[in-house]
């Protein structure tokens, strides 16, 4: 039987859990802050003619950055201690993050002042791309290590991890909300160039806060001596066999082939949901790119909802099809950017209608994908593995998230070169054409797909399904292995897990 002893967590634990939520609000608030400027700025600055061309470039080179990151850093945390790595990482994200600014003023650019408009700096936009994939290394990076320091906190209880994971999570998405609608204001106050002006100081203050982090002494041992270069390269080569045998796993097997429509094609939607209609709609209808961070931080907002959906129904909802079943309907919400009309509200007031209105779609997205989550790390730590190489789990998540990253990094500059072309020859009758055909009639689309993948596993049918025939029953929380992520194989595997 399960574990149900709740162990308390001891003086220095709790410690370092307060040390490590405050530096990861400041993190998430300063990150969302920075990407909704950065986009913002970009949709300003860009040319015209090829504005959202661009766009597309900068989000898809930035999510290949992080997973780029996340994979070299793996080698250093063996070396060095975790919660230092974390530290100098997030310095390093605070001086990229103040790059543009320094351009922006040692060029003549101006924030706006009463009446008057801020003065464009005299340098070329495109650098922004350059600047936020470089962001994209070091963002990558503290994710991974965000992912991992909790075992150096509390350990190997899998009851103290899932309570602290629990309860940073939640804090994790009030800061992400905050950040978000935040990032609106002071876009709006000292112009898009300046608007990242806090990001780095609680970029600087999360990195004092995590350095304060006192790990476990058996931690600090003395790290392998590999040259850096070495292992680096080892890693990558890991990762690299790691995606072909996920791939094969997937695809070879029934239980396991809907997951690339059931978790990877969700995730694709919602980043560009966010990152992608949300911006494009308020640069081209409401006139103001500001306003679609306030549409993302509505959409932070629905992840939180859904992911204490899936914590209150935990036993009630055994699987996550009827997560995804909601997940795909909710898609269906898209269509409401194709009518939306600001005229009769006022751009502001329809950025908030919006805001609630992406509650809704984002609840759906995060229950599934966390259920999603959990259900396939439950059932493939099970899953008979013939080579000793690699973790199915490790293996499989991998892959599903780097065909996501495939799809993004393809279709945002592909969508934004085909919205370039219609907002340029049919105005605004073309850009409302754009989101009938992706807000609407792609994301219905897709979610038709998702609703029939659901259908797939054996015993899917009903409709809150119990897939044990099929997979088996749960494993006990004994039964968990808790991996020594000091070993780059493991660590490279780990960034997809979480």
């Amino acid at each position: 039987m399960p574990n149900t002893v709740t162990v308390p967590f001891t003086r220095e634990e709790k410690r370092n859990i307060i040390f490590y939520v405050v530096g990861i609000m400041c993190y998430k608030f300063a990150l969302e802050s920075y990407t909704g400027t950065i986009s913002s700025l970009a949709l300003d600055r860009f040319p015209v003619a090829q504005r959202f061309f661009y766009k597309g470039f900068l989000d898809g080179f930035n999510q290949a950055a992080q997973c780029i990151g996340s994979i070299a850093v793996a080698p250093l945390m063996r070396r060095f201690k975790v919660k230092n790595v974390l530290a100098v990482a997030i310095s390093v994200f605070a001086l990229i993050s103040s790059l543009g600014m320094i351009i922006e003023g040692a060029t003549g650019g101006k924030p706006p002042r009463g009446d008057k408009e801020a003065i464009a700096g005299a340098w070329d936009p495109r650098f922004i791309i350059p600047i936020f994939v470089c962001a994209g290394f070091s963002h990558g990076t503290v994710e991974l290590i965000r992912r991992v320091i909790p075992r150096d906190i509390v350990g190997g209880d899998v009851v103290k991890l899932k309570r602290m994971d629990a309860t940073v999570h939640i804090f994790y998405e009030v800061a992400g909300t905050s950040g978000a609608f935040f990032s609106a204001w002071i876009q709006l106050t000292l112009g898009k160039a300046f608007a990242p002006v806090v990001t780095p100081f609680l970029f600087a203050i999360a990195a004092v806060a995590w350095s304060g982090i006192k790990v476990r002494a058996e931690e600090t041992r003395e790290k392998a001596l590999e040259t850096i270069d070495a292992t680096v390269g080892d890693a990558f080569l890991s990762f690299g066999f790691s995606i072909y045998k996920g791939g094969q796993i997937v695809f070879s097997d029934r239980k396991f082939a809907w997951l690339v429509l059931g978790y990877s094609l969700p995730l694709f939607l919602h980043r560009y949901l966010e990152q992608g209609l949300a911006q494009n709609f308020a640069k081209l209808i409401l006139d103001e790119p500001a306003y679609g961070q306030i549409m993302v931080g509505g959409s932070n907002f629905g992840e939180l909802l859904g992911a204490a959906f899936v914590l209150a129904f935990t036993t009630l909802i055994k699987t996550p099809l009827p997560w995804l079943r909601l997940d795909a309907i909710t898609l269906t919400i898209g269509w409401v950017l194709w009518k939306a009309d600001p005229s009769k509200v006022g751009a502001l007031t329809m950025a908030w209608i919006l805001a609630a209105v992406f509650v809704g779609v984002s609840a759906g997205w995060a229950a599934g994908d966390v259920s999603l989550t959990a259900f396939i790390q439950s059932h493939l730590s099970r899953h008979r593995n013939n080579d000793p190489r690699v973790s199915s789990l490790g293996a499989v998540m991998g892959f599903l998230y780097v065909t996501y990253i495939v799809i993004y990094a393809i279709m945002n500059p592909v969508l934004g070169r085909w919205l370039d072309r219609l907002s340029k020859t049919r105005g605004e009758e073309g850009e409302r054409e754009y989101f009938f055909w992706i807000g609407g009639v792609m994301f219905t689309a897709c979610g038709v797909v998702i609703m029939a993948a659901t259908f797939v596993p054996k015993g899917s049918f009903a409709f809150n399904p119990d897939l044990d025939a099929e997979y088996g029953s749960e494993v006990d929380e004994e039964e968990i292995e808790v991996k020594d992520f000091k070993d780059p194989k493991n660590l490279t595997e780990e960034l997809f897990v979480g």
